[in-house]
């Protein structure tokens, strides 16, 4: 008898609709997988015969059957289909008519037909949705994942077993009872805070500028003078994410198999610290079935990297485009996979390899070759695209020793989430979320300059030789200050103080 059930592959964040059709037949006996699967889903037979044989299900022995995953010229890859083949099998097999073309089936099986974990849920149950299915059964593990998409039936799969009795209605499964958005965005706890931040001002004004407008930042400083305890304390002061931010964070977790299985939703926003060994594809993401690499997986949130020099040069050069666009794209043979790639840089680094080419108070050793051969580490074009260059001074004993706490995270973060808001309102209807990913067309728009500002500019072109780019990205970090002030015009002041932080070298 011949059966078809529906289920999906993800390619990259997107899916496709990948129709399992089972055929099973007295002529001889065998059993074939064919649609050009990898060997994770070869191995799917011996998984579902020992399934059968824990269910006590007889197992057709003496047929010949084959299963064929439509249409044939798409690559499958991973273990989701064992329970979409399994249940097309036995519907198949015992000659029992239902219609399932509502309804889509996603779940690994383990040998004693319990469901396994599986990656990449909430874009299958997004796909499911958008192309009309009214019903998705995913392992229970799952089950919350895919009900964050409200108008689909979501039936949590314990095991085969239970599945088996609900489509032959002995045993019904409950649909998941969805809980509420509301509810999953949870208050975020962080474990910096500004308050605790000892000296530094300057440089906390530059983060809140950053959180406020999305730039990326370069601290450079004397080992010591607090550049990383500063950096990881900016997730603190980022504004909260929107729904929207949400689901695009937790789909990029869910299809790289990190989601944490108690919290289905990603709420607060990401920090990712590669070490400085990664390679370039753990950067930017491959593989022969491309997954996000950490830059996707700082989407909407913070990339650090911190030593920055220390970074291989062409693992570096590789954040040229996604920092400028916004997306990494992967192509590989089978074809190009485009993931998003929306983070704030925060980098840091010292000034010299010895570190204290900077320092007022500690003599540096290293040579002046030594100090241009460790700057050059760092391409011209890659700095260009960083807003804000942040000299972090050593702190002074008096700061150290000072209990009084300084401005907290809180109160920073709300002067951070008002421009956030004029940044909503202004670009609503665009494809901007904020002032960083303004393009040339949104820029002569929304940053007027009046003759004083255009002056100081062409000053400062002139003297600290600016690219095209800087140009442009001096404006945009001019409207993030311009935003923090709550002003609607970009003043000379707010040039001003957008062109201290940009590098003094050209």
């Amino acid at each position: 008898m011949f059966k078809k059930i529906n289920s999906a592959a993800v390619l990259g964040l997107d899916c496709e609709p990948i129709t399992v059709e089972v055929d099973i037949s007295p002529a001889w006996q065998g059993f074939s997988i064919i649609g050009l699967p990898d060997t994770a889903i070869q191995e799917a037979k011996e998984r579902i015969r020992s399934t059968w044989k824990n269910a006590e299900i007889k197992f057709p022995n003496g047929h010949r059957v084959l299963i064929n995953l439509a249409p044939g010229d798409v690559r499958k890859e991973g273990t989701h289909y064992d329970l979409p083949i399994s249940i097309g099998m036995y519907l198949a097999y015992s000659k029992i008519e239902i219609d399932l073309s509502d309804s889509l089936f996603v779940g690994e099986l383990a040998l004693d037909g319990n469901l396994r974990h599986t990656n990449g849920v909430l874009p299958m149950a997004i796909f499911a949705w958008q192309h009309g299915y009214k019903k998705i059964f995913v392992p229970a593990i799952n089950a919350r994942e895919a009900g964050l998409i409200q108008e689909l039936e979501v039936y949590p799969v314990e095991n085969f077993l239970s599945l088996v009795k609900h489509l032959t209605g002995e045993e019904l499964i409950t649909p998941l009872n969805k809980e509420s958005f509301a509810n999953l965005f949870t208050t975020a706890k962080y474990e910096m805070d500004m308050a605790y931040v000892k000296g530094q001002e300057y440089v906390k004004r530059a983060l809140e500028i950053a959180a406020s407008g999305a730039h990326n930042i370069l601290l450079s400083g004397p080992p010591g003078s607090g550049k990383t305890l500063l950096a990881r304390t900016l997730p603190s002061i980022l504004p909260k994410m929107t729904r929207e931010e949400a689901i695009e964070v937790t789909k990029i977790y869910s299809v790289a198999g990190i989601l944490p299985t108690d919290r289905p939703l990603i709420t607060e926003r990401p920090f990712r610290a590669p070490h400085h060994s990664a390679s370039g594809v753990a950067l930017v993401g491959g593989g022969r079935f491309p997954r996000p690499g950490e830059i996707s997986l700082a989407h909407r949130g913070v990339l650090f990297l911190d030593e920055f020099p220390e970074f291989p040069r062409q693992v570096l050069e590789n954040l040229r485009q996604p920092l400028e666009d916004g997306i990494v794209t992967v192509s590989r043979a089978q074809g190009t996979i485009t993931f998003p790639a929306r983070f704030t840089l925060v980098a840091s680094q010292n000034p010299c390899p010895c570190g204290y080419a900077t320092d007022s108070e500690k003599r540096c050793i290293c040579t002046p070759m030594q100090i241009a051969n460790y700057r050059k580490k760092i391409s011209g074009p890659l700095l260009d695209r960083i807003d804000l260059h942040i000299e972090v001074p050593r702190v002074k004993f008096e700061k150290l020793a000072d209990e009084n706490l300084s401005e907290g995270s809180e109160k920073i973060r709300e002067r951070v989430e008002l421009a956030r808001e004029r940044q909503s309102v202004r670009f609503k209807g665009l494809a901007c979320v904020a002032n960083s990913e303004m393009k040339n067309k949104e820029i002569k728009e929304f940053c007027q300059l009046d003759d004083s500002s255009v002056d100081l500019l062409r000053q400062a072109v002139a003297q600290m030789h600016l690219s095209a780019r800087s140009y442009h990205r001096i404006i945009k970090l001019a409207r993030t200050i311009a935003d923090l002030s709550n002003s609607d015009e970009i003043q000379t002041v707010h040039i001003a103080e957008a062109l201290q932080y940009r590098a003094k070298e050209s």
